[in-house]
């Protein structure tokens, strides 16, 4: 039998326990935050139908898409002529990975609409999929945090929705910047330059500011059918700098024709006037390049960036007023984002912001030296397990050295050595092993070592 060299698809990671320890703290501090504010779990299969996924994301999103091959031969009973692939998917495939957790959700709502309370407030931790290129902070396979509201229009969810990020960045010792626009005045830009029709091709090149010059982008913009006249006209907008009050001052001018673009800035007064009146931690603006290409959003769209590291971005989402419309429940308004776990876990990373206090190690080592101490080891073993202390005892009576390098190869603080003597004492030796220190306790002295 040929050996084969063990390898992982490109885009997907292994974590070590090291890595899951701090992964978990990332999770356990966000989903605190999701349930403070009052949302509540839930959680939706890995795979959906395709006609689920596909139209949803725009037109970069639905060439992300994993389908999967229907299972055994897909292609008996086609009697068609072959054709290009992309042609053939409903006939080969009929299922696809999740590209991200919203859609799912409001394939959900539909579908239990009757068993919810309106306004339904969710949160769901659980891995997408994307056909993309990897690179540095991109993958194919990676976790999304995704906290949504959906049954109401109140942009009162909108401003909990900055308090979340801000409150979970915080936690986490990150900086960010919390970038704010609005769909609809993406909407009176596009009407106000004399293209409404090419809101969705003006949208999709604008998203990719963060990642190309702007000449580029407006190149992509007249590729895309868009005049040079209205590209011309489009330059001072994406120039807008200043206060949140003057950049929306000058775009009440701007929009003097277009109810859409007025009612867009309307609704970011709304919203930047509630959080003024907040004590954030963390830095908001408004964006007016921010555009995020998914089709869905219909008004406010929020993205965050780390402010300490070169990582694209780490938070983001928006409000969509239909997405369960093409489900068959209309006029079903949500909003919500999604943090993005291994960006923001690569940032912690570098930054160094994990608290040493989590390792992913057992706290106690029993070392063992035969049968007999095995025995009082393992009843004072059950006593620190049922106080919720991670302790094991070495699985044989291997030399001394070989437990004790055990232990320092896994960071194990303590190493508690049990002979005779103090079995007869009812105590117990326990060494510091980063101290090097060695004390005589009592199974409750320990305990009180461990739980402070």
């Amino acid at each position: 039998m040929s050996i084969q060299k063990p390898s992982i698809p490109k885009g997907t990671r292994d974590f070590t326990p090291a890595e899951m320890v701090r992964r978990n703290y990332i999770f356990d501090e966000i989903r605190s935050v999701f349930k403070v504010f009052g949302y509540q779990p839930m959680e939706t299969p890995a795979m959906e139908n395709l006609s689920t996924l596909m139209g949803k994301y725009g037109e970069e999103g639905d060439k992300l898409l994993f389908k999967i091959l229907n299972s055994g031969n897909y292609l008996d009973g086609y009697t068609g002529e072959l054709q290009p692939l992309n042609s053939l998917t409903g006939h080969i495939a009929e299922k696809g990975l999740r590209y991200d957790l919203t859609v799912p959700f409001a394939r959900f709502v539909v579908q239990h609409q009757h068993e919810l309370v309106f306004p339904f407030k969710r949160f769901q931790i659980q891995p997408v999929w994307r056909a993309d290129r990897p690179q540095k902070g991109r993958y194919r396979e990676f976790f999304q945090c995704d906290v949504d509201v959906i049954g109401s229009p109140s942009l009162l969810y909108e401003v909990e929705l900055v308090q979340i990020i801000d409150s979970v960045f915080s936690r986490l010792g990150m900086n960010v910047l919390i970038r704010l626009n609005n769909r609809k005045i993406l909407a009176g830009i596009a009407e106000s330059i004399g293209v409404p029709d090419k809101l969705t091709d003006i949208t999709a090149a604008m998203d990719k500011l963060d990642k190309t010059s702007l000449e580029k982008v407006n190149e992509e913009m007249i590729q895309r059918g868009i005049s040079a006249a209205a590209v011309a006209k489009l330059q001072p907008i994406l120039g807008l700098e200043g206060k949140i009050s003057t950049k929306l001052d000058m775009l009440s001018s701007f929009f003097s024709g277009s109810a859409i673009g007025l009612k867009g800035i309307e609704e970011m007064r709304n919203v930047k006037e509630y959080l003024c009146g907040l004590d954030l931690q963390q830095k908001f603006d408004f964006d007016i390049r921010l555009a995020r290409g998914l089709n869905y959003y219909t008004g406010t769209i929020v993205e965050v960036k780390a402010l300490d590291a070169a990582m694209g971005s780490v938070c983001g989402g928006g409000r969509y007023d239909d997405l369960t419309g093409v489900f068959g429940l209309p006029g079903m308004s949500g909003v919500g984002i999604s943090f993005g776990a291994d960006r923001i876990y690569d940032v912690m990373n570098e930054l160094n912001l994990f608290p040493e206090t989590i390792r992913a190690t057992t706290r106690v080592l029993f070392v063992n030296f035969g049968k007999e101490e095995e025995k009082y080891c393992l009843t004072a073993l059950s006593s620190l397990h049922a106080a919720g202390i991670s302790s094991e005892l070495y699985p044989d009576p291997a030399k001394l050295k070989k437990q004790m390098e055990y232990a320092g190869r896994k960071g194990i603080p303590y190493v508690v050595l049990v002979g005779q003597d103090e079995i007869k004492a009812g105590r117990m030796t326990v060494k510091d092993m980063q101290s090097g220190e060695q004390k005589s306790l009592s199974m409750n002295e320990l305990k009180t070592i461990l739980t402070t």
